[in-house]
C-alpha cells in the first residue's frame, strides 16, 4: 500500500500516514516546494484518501550555501510547499528543519478516515482496465534540460531534439510533478476503482509490479500505451535507452495515478478528469489471468503528449 492505515481505538476511524522526501530536481524553488508536497500528498491519493488533515514539513538544508542563498531559498521553498498544501484543502502544521551537506524536502502526510473513505488497492479483477493520470518522461526531461549546459551529454541528442523542444518539455515536467492527484482520487470512489497506486521513483513498469504483486485473485497486468511527455521517446532512445522509459523504469517523480477500473467506466473517468482538470489521462492497458506481474508489450504505443496539433500549447 501506499500509505500506513492504523485502526484507531475510536469506533470506525482509522489513521492513514504516508511520508517521502527527495534532493531538488528542478531550478525553481518554489516549484520545487508545489512538487515536493504533491509528491507527498500522491500516496493518500492513491488510496483513494482525498482529504487530507494535516501536513508536516521536512527540510534538511545545505552548509555548503552561503546564508544569503539560504535566506533566500529556503522560504521560497517552504512558501511553494505550503501553497500546494492550501491547494489541497490542508495545512501545514509544523515540521523539522536541519542542516547537513544536502539539500533535501519532503513531509508527511495525515488524514483521519472511516473506512468508505479508502480504497483498497488489491481489487483489480480480470477485464480491468489500467488508466494513468499523468503522462511519463519526466526523469528524461530534467536531465535533459541540464545537458544543455553540458556539451559532450548534449551532443549525444541535439540530432533528435532542439533547444526550445527540451526547455518546452522541462515545462511540461515541472507543471505536471506540480500537479495534484486529488481530481483523480475523488473519481476513484464515482467509477468503483478496483485499486491503484502512484507511479514514482521506480517508473511505471516496478509500480505496476509492485501493485499486481498484492493483488487478491490471480491476474497479470498487460501495459501497451506509453503516454510521453512530447520528443522524451526520441531522446531516451538518441541514449541507447539510458533511462528506461519505453521500458517502463525510467523513474518518475510525483507522477500520475495507476488505476485499475472496470473497462466499461474507464472512458468516462479519464473523460471526467478532462472535464474538470484540463489534462488527458489515458487508458494504458489491461488486467488478464495471471500470476500477480506486470509486464510491457515488445512494441508499446508511444503517445506523444501533447499531440502534435497542441504543440504550440504548453499543455
Amino acid at each position: 500500500m501506499d500509505s500506513s492505515i492504523t485502526p484507531l481505538r475510536h469506533g470506525g476511524l482509522s489513521l492513514v500516514q504516508t511520508t517521502d522526501f527527495f534532493y531538488p530536481l528542478v531550478d525553481d524553488p518554489y516549484m520545487m516546494g508545489k512538487i515536493t508536497c504533491a509528491n507527498v500528498l500522491s500516496d493518500l491519493y492513491a488510496m483513494g484518501v482525498t482529504d487530507c488533515d494535516n501536513m508536516l514539513m521536512l527540510l534538511t538544508c545545505s552548509n555548503k550555501m552561503t546564508d544569503k542563498e539560504r535566506d533566500v531559498i529556503i522560504p521560497i521553498i517552504m512558501r511553494g510547499f505550503k501553497d500546494a498544501a492550501e491547494e489541497a484543502g490542508t495545512q501545514v502544521t509544523g515540521g523539522q528543519t536541519v542542516v547537513n551537506p544536502w539539500l533535501t524536502i519532503g513531509g508527511v502526510a495525515t488524514a483521519v478516515c472511516q473506512s468508505n473513505e479508502y480504497i483498497m488497492p488489491d481489487n483489480a479483477v480480470v477485464g480491468d482496465v489500467l488508466v494513468l493520470t499523468k503522462p511519463l518522461g519526466t526523469q528524461v526531461a530534467v536531465n535533459a534540460y541540464q545537458w544543455l549546459d553540458q556539451p559532450e551529454r548534449w551532443n549525444r541528442v541535439k540530432l533528435v531534439v532542439s533547444e526550445d523542444d527540451v526547455r518546452k518539455a522541462y515545462q511540461r515536467a515541472m507543471f505536471s510533478m506540480a500537479r495534484l492527484n486529488r481530481t483523480a482520487s475523488r473519481l476513484m470512489h464515482k467509477y468503483n476503482a478496483h485499486g491503484a497506486t502512484d507511479v514514482t521513483g521506480f517508473g511505471l513498469l516496478g509500480h505496476a509490479n509492485n501493485l499486481a504483486k498484492i493483488q487478491k485473485n490471480e491476474v497479470g497486468f498487460v501495459i501497451h500505451n506509453l503516454p510521453v511527455i512530447a520528443k522524451m521517446a526520441a531522446i531516451s532512445k538518441a541514449c541507447g535507452n539510458l533511462f528506461g522509459l519505453l521500458q517502463g523504469t525510467s523513474a518518475e517523480t510525483s507522477g500520475g495515478l495507476l488505476v485499475a477500473l472496470p473497462r466499461e467506466q474507464a472512458a468516462a473517468f479519464c473523460k471526467d478528469i478532462e472535464k474538470q482538470e484540463g489534462y488527458q489521462s489515458w487508458i494504458i492497458g489491461i488486467v488478464e489471468k495471471g500470476n500477480r506481474t506486470a509486464r510491457i508489450i515488445d512494441k508499446p504505443r508511444v503517445i506523444e503528449v501533447p499531440a502534435k496539433d497542441r504543440d504550440g500549447e504548453l499543455w
